[in-house]
């Protein structure tokens, strides 16, 4: 019998790509997902990359009450992997009350239903925000949580110690935390991707929508940070890479070769890119020059940080395996895929 895994927030950018991922790996999976951010129509790009169509449930996962109803429903779901959040930093700087409610309701809610119904396994969607700014670079697991730059960041923050705190007053419940980096690129097909609503937060979908067209120019935002070329650094990787960690943690639980009861884990290249750098390697897989400027700083922005991953490849065996310039060219071929479509 194949096991059953839940993903909330399935139809989204990283949940939709681990969903194709645990379907590869003959898993079974069931969605949970508002369609806040994402389309019920992804569920039919999964069926067509996989051959296997997973259930989806539209609702929120902040009704306490139809949650309940549906783990009544489905009562042979082995392991949770939890991506259902509001994401975007800047939109969480002007919309705090939003995102505490949104991100850590939900992640309660689950974390209660799991304990009801004694589903043992929880895997979560975390981020490198909660290290802040780090003192040393590459950062690791073991560097101080700082206090966070923006109140997205800091329900990252929390949601990591409600796990912490839920599995310490329980028995039979074991969780990992995925701190992610820059997740970007698409799926080879072009069928799934990110795309998100209205302007982007987020670099990548901005630099294609750009070069397409849709946008009038890319804003890079400061160029005066202490980094080689005064722009941002980040740690960016591949959006399938990212997936396939996500099936090599629930597996470890599932498994039980967790050396822990809660794991926490590092996910990125090890390599830090200023954002004037990927631009380049955009224009570089793309042959479009792209029309930016330099603004001013972005409130919640941190300066420069890059990911120590030794811990994630060493326990999980896992490590990333695709080129910045390859994950540039899939969010490419995505972005025009996605435009000729509509």
């Amino acid at each position: 019998m194949k096991n059953k895994i839940l993903v909330t927030g399935g139809t989204g950018y990283i949940g939709s790509h681990t969903t194709v991922e645990l379907i590869g790996e003959g898993f079974e999976v069931a969605i949970i997902d508002n369609l806040y951010n994402s389309e019920a129509g992804v569920v039919d790009r999964i069926e067509l990359i996989t051959g296997v169509r997973p259930s989806l449930a539209v609702f929120d996962l902040t009704d306490h009450e139809k949650l309940y109803d549906y783990f009544a429903d489905h009562n042979d779901i082995s392991g949770i992997i939890h991506f259902a959040a509001y994401k975007a930093v800047g939109e969480s700087v002007h919309k705090p009350l939003e995102y505490y409610r949104n991100n850590l309701v939900s992640l309660m809610n689950l974390l209660d239903a799991m304990r009801t119904r004694e589903i043992p396994n929880f895997v979560f969607s975390s981020s490198c925000t909660v290290y802040g700014q780090p003192e040393k670079l590459p950062v690791a697991e073991d560097a101080a949580v700082k206090p966070a730059t923006s109140p997205y960041g800091n329900t990252k923050q929390i949601g990591e110690e409600i796990i912490r705190d839920t599995i310490g007053a329980s028995e039979n419940l074991n969780a990992i935390s995925l701190r992610y980096f820059n997740p970007i690129g698409a799926h080879p097909s072009a069928l799934i991707g990110e795309l998100p609503r209205g302007v982007p937060e987020n670099l990548v979908p901005f630099i294609t929508q750009t070069a397409y067209g849709l946008r009038k120019e890319l804003k890079v935002f400061g160029n005066d940070y202490d980094t080689p070329d005064g722009s941002c650094v980040r740690d960016y990787l591949h959006v399938v890479d990212l997936a396939k960690a996500h099936v090599t943690a629930v597996r470890r639980l599932l498994e039980k070769k967790n050396k822990a009861a809660y794991e926490v884990f590092n996910l990125g290249t090890g390599k830090g890119v200023t954002v004037l750098e990927a631009i380049e390697s955009f224009e570089r897989v793309s042959g479009i020059s792209l029309n930016y400027k330099i603004a001013g700083r972005r409130e919640g922005d941190i300066e420069k940080i890059w990911a120590d991953p030794s811990l994630a490849n060493r326990e999980l065996g896992w490590k990333t395996e695709s080129s910045l310039d390859e994950a540039m060219r899939t969010a490419w071929e995505w972005e025009k895929a996605i435009r000729k479509s509509q």
